[in-house]
């Protein structure tokens, strides 16, 4: 279901990741597409426009002051058809202002996990590639679901890499 699948890692100077209690801590990849205002875009989630943002390889992002960056995780995952995922922000992160949101990784989809992070701050705040970002929570089904996202042939399906919006 995740690959590559870590068990917990906690390591002096680093923010954990891999299995826990009840969850799973995902690592954030060092590809980061930050959103800067240099070229005067306009964000529209029905026409994109990739002058909106720049692309960073890199070991830690810095996201400017009140900004907006998008990265994914190492991680890659395969979602069960009886299976719904949430994922969570880690406290680490949020203590400094960094809010994660992911929307639900729903049954049957499969790909690299898109994140997004919102510096809330009016400082320029770090992302650290290779570290925790995340934790998703795994919830249960009774059973399969009837039409899973597979079988919608969702939009984001097999996704590699930071995905942007689509219609």
């Amino acid at each position: 279901m995740i690959t590559p699948f870590v068990e917990a890692q906690r390591r002096d100077g680093c923010i954990s990741y891999g299995l826990s209690s009840y969850g799973y801590d995902a690592r954030v990849a060092p590809e980061f597409k930050i959103f800067t205002n240099v070229n005067s875009a306009v964000v529209d989630p029905k026409n994109f426009d990739e002058n909106s943002f720049v692309d960073r390889t890199t070991d830690v992002c810095v996201i400017p002051p009140n900004s907006f960056a998008l990265a994914r995780t190492v991680e890659y995952f395969r979602v069960p058809r009886d299976v719904l995922v949430i994922c969570l922000g880690k406290s680490t992160y949020a203590r400094c202002g960094i809010i994660v949101n992911v929307t639900p990784l729903e049954p049957g989809w499969e790909g690299h996990v898109t994140l997004e992070f919102s510096n809330t701050t009016p400082l320029p705040a770090k992302i650290y590639a290779n570290e925790g970002a995340c934790q998703f929570l795994f919830l249960k089904g009774n059973e399969p679901c009837e039409t899973s996202y597979a079988d919608r042939a969702g939009k984001y399906m097999g996704q590699q890499g930071v995905t942007l919006p689509r219609l």
